[in-house]
């Protein structure tokens, strides 16, 4: 079966309908099919920052809850996302603010129906992903070898959030560890996150944030031709976004 891994899209549907087309994706209503029958992949973060989180929500739910003709697992930004639908106490910063203002205007109904997808699509994805017919694993931030397997707290952090130091940079951004660097396994991990301006392969590891809502380009990652296609974005470019490695 062929995969088409997609990087985080942060509400930037003009992007992702321009990449479902360059792979040979149809339009069928409100939704993407292929004709050779192949499954796009959701890497999380499919909302906050850019402009239409509302859409992503009603488009990602439609392929992979309502027509189970496609793969998603969350990110942060999910996770933060789903606790505030669920009236906790979260933080309306960091991109979350585009997602509410947006929520905010639509209708009671139309709210109502949003948040029940999104919890809906939340709560039946599985932490990570494991494509045993393509030899991959597909987790949000990544994931180290020896947490394959387990879905307690420390890995689920990581998997969301990426291997954090506990310290940031000036301008908050968390520094992280180059996990990949020490990844020897034989399968795929292919992962998001951390906003890249190119795909990054490190031994069997891949990072398809190419950073589309900062203004560089939307990635998909399809499997088993393990080749990166990319799209140009159209948001404005945020070069302080984007992580450079020696």
């Amino acid at each position: 079966m062929g995969y088409d891994v997609i990087g985080d899209v942060h509400g930037c549907t003009s992007e992702l309908h321009t990449l479902f087309s360059a792979m040979g994706y149809a339009r069928k209503q409100q939704s993407f099919a292929h004709p050779d029958g192949r499954v796009p992949v959701f890497l999380g973060d499919i909302t906050d920052r850019g402009p239409h989180s509302m859409d992503m929500i009603q488009l990602v739910h439609d392929m992979v809850v309502q027509q189970q003709k496609a793969h998603y697992v969350p990110g942060n930004h999910c996770d933060k996302l789903y606790r505030y639908f669920l009236g906790n106490n979260v933080q309306v910063r960091h991109g979350l603010e585009t997602t509410v203002e947006e929520y905010r205007k639509l209708s009671q109904s139309e709210q109502h129906l949003v948040r029940k997808q999104f919890m809906e699509l939340y709560e039946q994805a599985p932490l990570y992903l494991e494509l045993h017919d393509a030899n991959t694993i597909v987790a949000h931030a990544g994931i180290k070898e020896h947490y394959i397997g387990r879905y307690d707290r420390k890995v689920r952090s990581f998997v969301l959030y990426g291997d954090v130091t506990g310290k940031f940079y000036a301008d908050g951004r968390p520094v992280r560890r180059d996990w990949a660097q020490q990844y020897k396994g034989s399968r795929w991990i292919v992962y998001g996150h951390t906003p890249v301006m190119e795909p990054r392969t490190i031994h069997k590891t891949i990072n398809i944030d190419t950073g589309c809502v900062f203004g560089n380009k939307l990635t998909a990652f399809r499997l088993p031709e393990e080749k990166a296609i990319s799209v140009p974005s159209k948001q404005p470019f945020v070069v302080e976004k984007f992580q450079y490695f020696d």
